[in-house]
């Protein structure tokens, strides 16, 4: 499973690198630190899975969510974000993530989830949690 980070700290995206090594089969295919880098380098990385920060230079993790379900609509969205406002759940829920997950609670989960999404087949549509 191929997996894009896109956030602009340095320190998650370590921490999501040394996350994403407990994962058997997952390899860190690139990332970016603001939407610009992201919106150009994701098509180019083509990964199975983007983990989506949505505070970011350079626009929203929304404009990246909406390029990447306008032209990569298998793409497994995880939105990790230091604002798990309702609102922004639905939004983000609504403009095609599969997953919301609250940066400073949630984190942890992104080994669980990775395993899952490795095992469900090709053909499964995502489902939003």
């Amino acid at each position: 499973m191929r997996v894009f980070i896109a956030d602009d700290s340095r320190v998650i995206v370590e921490r999501l690198a040394d996350l994403l090594k407990e994962v058997p089969g997952v390899q860190l295919v690139g990332n970016a630190g603001d939407v610009p880098g992201a919106i150009r380098s994701i098509p180019k990385a083509n990964p199975d899975v983007v983990i989506l920060d949505l505070q970011m230079p350079g626009g929203t993790g929304l404009d990246v969510l909406r390029s990447v379900r306008q032209n990569h609509s298998g793409t497994w969205i995880l939105i990790c974000t230091n604002y798990p406002y309702p609102r922004y759940r639905d939004e983000c829920i609504a403009a095609g993530a599969d997953y919301f997950l609250d940066k400073s609670a949630e984190f942890e989960r992104i080994p669980e989830i990775l395993r899952g999404l490795s095992k469900r087949s090709a053909s499964a549509a995502p489902v939003a949690r």
